[in-house]
């Protein structure tokens, strides 16, 4: 692991227990990942990487603090909901509250899947981010790897965004279920006028 990761970790403000900092939320999208699906964008990721689609969410300052409790139920009041997505951000440095929501959902019948820019070897190695392990275990799915805007792809024929990256489905039903695309976008339109734009060649906008 990288020593900037493991200095910021150490230098983000500390976040109460039972609580998410998230950088934003959608209750319905089918741009991020099978079917009709939440996504929770968490706040913090010390990459920087080129190209990134959400830089926003670099930061590790606090942005919106949110209950695991509350947000269970804003996802799981949805009834069109099959899963929820877990991107950012880096989602495994919030790993173990990350890990207690999948379980409220998962225990409602949603899937869970997370983006990364760990590789899972990464995450499953003792210097993983803590509670790793823990979140892996609640994964249904789980696309792993830094975009690397060298290798972007772009492809309607593509669910990752950059050749390193790959798709791991822990779970079998999800086999054929792969069949999102690297090329989409969504637009929300929140009730204050503020817009959500997300996807993979989208970006997360909250002004």
């Amino acid at each position: 692991m990288e020593t900037k990761s493991t200095e910021a970790l150490l230098a983000q403000p500390e976040i109460p227990a039972g609580y998410l900092n998230i950088m934003g939320y959608v209750d319905k999208s089918e741009v991020n990942g099978p079917g009709c699906r939440a996504v929770v964008w968490v706040q913090g990721c010390p990459r920087e990487c080129a190209g990134c689609f959400n830089p926003d969410s670099w930061t590790f300052e606090i942005n919106q603090l949110v209950a695991i409790d509350s947000l269970a139920a804003d996802i799981l009041k949805n009834p069109h909901n099959t899963g929820v997505t877990f991107s950012g951000g880096e989602p495994f440095w919030q790993a173990s509250a990350l890990a207690n929501l999948a379980r409220k959902v998962k225990a409602a019948g949603l899937n869970v899947m997370a983006f990364t820019g760990f590789t899972l070897k990464q995450l499953q190695s003792e210097s993983a981010p803590p509670g790793s392990q823990e979140l892996l275990a609640q994964l249904d799915i789980l696309i792993d790897g830094p975009f690397v805007e060298s290798q972007a792809i772009n492809s309607p024929l593509s669910p990752v965004s950059s050749r390193n990256q790959q798709v791991h489905v822990f779970n079998p039903e999800f086999r054929d279920q792969i069949s999102w695309a690297s090329d989409q976008i969504e637009v929300h339109i929140l009730k204050d006028g503020d817009r959500i734009v997300t996807g993979y060649q989208g970006w997360l906008e909250l002004t």
